[in-house]
């Protein structure tokens, strides 16, 4: 069952998705969205809160306050409903498709009868698009690669969500009894951008196995008992996500926990090192092959250290080569949150931030940080209204904060700016030159070719005022594919001028993903991980941006924000860039 904020959260965002579909006012579907990211993100029940308290949250004005009171006492929205009746189900379905917009997805319905995705694909290979307005000669191709994408996304959900869940689960769990150890394991736990299941690992002896599962089956959440067994239990919740149980003897937790964390290629390499060692390796323990003796290895490590192997971090367990680093003696050592000191990405309610610049910045200096920029949005991104004006009193307000913190947080004005298709950024030079850091991002024009947005992204790269090249590839996970862009030229571009590549941290986003990660490490790139916050909920997204990292196998040096603030500013004005 999902969380009041959850189901929320879903309702505005279908209406804003009801009211682009069906053409109304853009600024009021803006204001929906603003407000299902504030409801998602708002850490109290807002099934508990009255109507002022309500309008309290930002972006949650009297008329919205009032539809989320009568969908909490009734269950149900009348402009809502309305609004859902005159929107095909087929046009919704079609909008599920990360290249087709609600627009174009309501047009296809009325000229062409389109009313599911498999119409879609046949009206596609029956050239039936090039006859409408609007659909030129590439769309046919783009919306085939749209339905690739929905379909292969299947029933994943983001890694943000399924480690929420996980948690809760492990959560629920811990105070069973009998449990003396609980952990989730999987993809999750090596903290991949989807996932498809969530395992779940209890160490307990057996005479608590029953009672443990039974507990597991009447959490909160539980939508249908897929399996219920003694040793292993299978839940589905009502978003249709599968988690598994497996209940082992606190004997084998260390075995288990590496067996069912790791993905399959590197378990077979390490269960190959253990036949070479005369053992056997499995979810249920480590064992002397001639003897059938099991060996004690209540841990991970200890499991690891039977087979000549130092702990292996799971966000490595991809059999990436980890596996031969790990014998040479050349794990790296991956930066952790612990080796963040700052973030160098966020937005405040100047932009589309949804809390102010006194509370983003109390919000960082909660978190211990040494430094925090906030890198509102440049007008070319015309929705969001800045003015050379606004940006500056905003400097003078960022300025005057720095004077409370002092040397307790130090704050750094920057600005979010837009890589337009030439690869120009917003304001002129000697304007650029007053920020602290500029993040430089494509926000537009994601149809260009290969030949476009490469240039368009080393140009930038070669603002000598551009320090950091937010979300590279402009992806959004199930949403919007990444610009195709040779990034062997980009990085290499970034590497000889001395520009940073983020990570970054939003859920929708993890871009630079893990594996280009890996490929700009090859060419000496240096990397900022950063959250993207537009709530202060959201500098939570950090976590997120670093299991990436960990993933790509970065460590804390380079990663710019891990750098001692005088180190940073340097990096920030150094040659190359000033």
């Amino acid at each position: 069952m999902a969380r009041p904020n959850e189901e929320v959260e879903a309702l505005l965002q279908e209406y804003a998705d009801l009211l682009a579909i069906s053409g109304g006012d853009a600024f009021k579907q803006r204001a929906y969205e603003r407000a299902a990211r504030a409801i998602g993100g708002y850490p109290q029940d807002v099934s508990k809160l009255d109507a002022k308290a309500l309008k309290g949250i930002p972006g949650v004005g009297k008329s919205i306050a009032d539809k989320i009171a009568e969908y909490l006492s009734t269950g149900h929205v009348a402009a809502i409903d309305e609004t859902r009746s005159t929107v095909p189900p087929g046009v919704r379905e079609l909008m599920t498709i990360p290249t087709l917009g609600p627009k174009r997805a309501m047009t296809l319905y009325r000229e062409l009868d389109v009313a599911s995705v498999d119409d879609l694909v046949t009206a596609v290979h029956e050239d039936r698009l090039g006859r409408l307005k609007g659909f030129g000669p590439k769309a046919a191709d783009n919306i085939l690669h749209g339905v690739e994408l929905m379909r292969a996304a299947g029933g994943r959900i983001l890694l943000g969500e399924a480690l929420r869940i996980a948690e809760e689960t492990v959560s629920g769990l811990v105070a069973a009894t009998g449990v003396e150890r609980c952990e989730y394991a999987g993809s999750v736990r090596r903290m991949k951008e989807t996932i498809g299941d969530i395992d779940v690992l209890v160490a307990a002896r057996d005479e608590d196995a029953e009672a443990i599962m039974r507990a597991f089956t009447e959490l909160p959440g539980t939508a249908e008992i897929i399996v219920h067994g003694r040793k292993k239990t299978s839940v589905r919740t009502a978003k249709g996500l599968q988690i598994d149980l497996r209940v082992l003897p606190p004997v084998s937790w260390g075995a288990g926990l590496q067996y069912f964390t790791g993905s399959q290629p590197h378990n077979i390499r390490t269960r190959s090192i253990a036949v070479r060692k005369g053992l056997k390796l499995s979810e249920y323990g480590i064992f002397d092959t001639e003897t059938g003796e099991q060996l004690h290895a209540g841990t991970e490590e200890e499991v690891y250290g039977r087979l000549d192997l130092p702990w292996i971090p799971p966000t490595l367990r991809e059999d990436r080569g980890e596996v031969d680093a790990a014998l040479r003696g050349e794990l790296p050592d991956l930066v952790t949150q612990d080796d963040i000191r700052g973030d160098l990405h966020t937005h405040t309610d100047l932009t589309d931030g949804l809390a102010t610049l006194e509370q983003m910045a109390e919000a960082a200096a909660a978190r211990g940080y040494a430094y925090y920029a906030v890198t509102d949005h440049a007008p070319e991104l015309r929705m969001q209204r800045m003015t050379s004006e606004k940006m500056l009193a905003q400097r003078d307000r960022v300025r005057a904060l720095a004077d409370r913190y002092g040397r307790r947080l130090r704050l750094l004005h920057g600005t979010e700016l837009n890589i337009d298709p030439e690869g120009e950024v917003d304001w002129p030079a000697d304007f650029l030159a007053g920020f602290d850091v500029c993040v430089a991002s494509v926000h537009s024009h994601f149809g260009l070719d290969r030949a476009a947005q490469t240039r368009r992204l080393i140009r930038a790269a070669e603002n000598p005022h551009v320090n950091i090249i937010g979300h590279p590839t402009t992806r959004k996970l199930g949403k919007r594919a990444g610009i195709d862009v040779d990034l062997d030229a980009f990085f290499a571009a970034c590497a000889r001028t001395g520009t940073a590549v983020e990570v970054n941290g939003h859920p929708e986003r993890l871009d630079l993903r893990d594996e280009h990660i890996l490929l700009a490490r090859r060419h000496g790139v240096r990397f900022a991980i950063d959250s993207d916050a537009h709530a202060v909920s959201e500098l939570d997204n950090l976590r997120f941006g670093v299991a990436t990292a960990q993933r790509g196998w970065l460590t804390a040096d380079e990663v710019i924000n891990t750098w001692p603030l005088t180190r940073l500013r340097k990096f920030l004005r150094g040659p190359g860039r000033r």
